[in-house]
């Protein structure tokens, strides 16, 4: 389906026109639903996850509740997943938030911004830091009830074409990052491109770009990354925890009962929790597996240039939080529960951590 289809049906939303919703398909007691996914069929950690989430809401149901997943490209365009479930042409999406930042940049901070939660963190934000809240009343505005639904955990700072070990190597580097990371290396001089998963590998060998993030070893390694280009940086400072997201078409979630929206949250937070241990299992394997082949050099970024990363990100990431009056009770939440986090971070898991290599 073409944008300008899926806008048809957004416009009579935006003007007050009637639109009515297609109701999901009712049939002896059992609900057959829609849902989109930004991620190429099979793709593992993403769509996979997109189909045992789906999978596990149709077994705790006892089968009442189905739901079809169809991966990009479909029964939408990649990225036209939030206009579809917004429309009611699809009845939920697998995706990121990040990629409507268009709609609203404050859709950033419930998939991950540069320096702010782990994976844990932001699922602590959003089930008890009032980030719940604040997200439905974001993606109320758009017809759209959501949920987290998946984690790629920490991600890694990415591929490079050679080491680098300054900020001025930063100059005219061209670099595959989204945003709002990529407005970070903007700042420091870089030509930011942003290419789809399948295009960086070919982007790389020719020299159209010089370095690329994508996710964490597990499917860098699945996409060939490693083939391409030998520098392999940390940590991602771009996504420290990235969270993907559950969306459902308003009008479908309250056609729900009390105990099934409740059943579908559960099956949600622990698909979350399913997926990043899947990742960080992955990635630890894939890790080692790198290390042991010895082609890749894996390099930390220097503590002066994290220190520069951070020092623009803050100003980055205010100004995605400055918008309306909404934008900037979202921003004002992150900040402080991201506070108390580091605190909470510094004298537990940080402090076990570094005891840990003592030995």
């Amino acid at each position: 389906m073409r944008r300008r289809d899926l806008l048809a049906g957004g416009g009579a939303i935006a003007t007050g026109a009637p639109f009515v919703f297609p109701a999901p398909s009712v049939a002896q007691g059992i609900r057959q639903l829609r849902m989109v996914t930004d991620w190429p069929a099979g793709f593992p950690g993403m769509q996979t996850s997109a189909v045992r989430l789906a999978k596990t809401i149709e077994a705790a149901s006892g089968g009442r509740i189905m739901i079809e997943v169809f991966p990009a490209g479909s029964l939408v365009r990649p990225f036209e997943t939030f206009d579809a479930v917004r429309a009611g042409v699809a009845d939920m999406y697998h995706s990121a938030e990040n990629y409507w930042g268009a709609k609203s940049p404050a859709f950033t901070f419930f998939t991950g911004v540069p320096f702010g939660f782990t994976a844990d963190e932001l699922f602590a934000w959003v089930h008890y830091g009032g980030g719940q809240e604040l997200w439905d009343a974001l993606s109320g505005q758009f017809n759209i009830k959501p949920l987290l639904g998946s984690s790629t955990a920490c991600q890694m700072g990415g591929w490079f074409n050679k080491e680098i070990t300054s900020r001025e190597m930063f100059q005219g580097l061209r670099y595959r990052m989204p945003p709002p990371g990529a407005e970070v290396l903007r700042r420091l001089g870089a030509t930011v491109v942003l290419l789809p998963g399948g295009e960086i590998v070919a982007a790389l060998k020719s020299g159209a770009i010089d370095a690329s993030e994508w996710i964490g070893p597990w499917l860098d390694m699945a996409f060939g990354l490693h083939e391409a280009v030998e520098y392999y940086y940390y940590p991602g400072f771009h996504e420290p925890g990235s969270g993907l997201s559950l969306g459902i078409n308003k009008s479908v979630w309250e056609s729900f009962d009390a105990s099934d929206r409740r059943l579908i949250e559960a099956v949600a937070a622990g698909e979350y929790a399913r997926s990043l241990a899947e990742f960080n299992a992955n990635n630890a394997l894939a890790l080692r597996k790198l290390r042991d082949e010895g082609t890749v050099k894996i390099r930390k970024f220097d503590d002066a240039l994290l220190t520069e990363f951070l020092r623009i990100a803050e100003d980055v990431v205010a100004e995605f939080g400055s918008g309306d009056e909404l934008s900037r009770k979202i921003y004002a939440s992150y900040q402080q529960f991201r506070a108390s986090m580091m605190d909470w971070s510094d004298v537990a898991e940080r402090a076990f951590l570094n005891s840990r290599r003592l030995a």
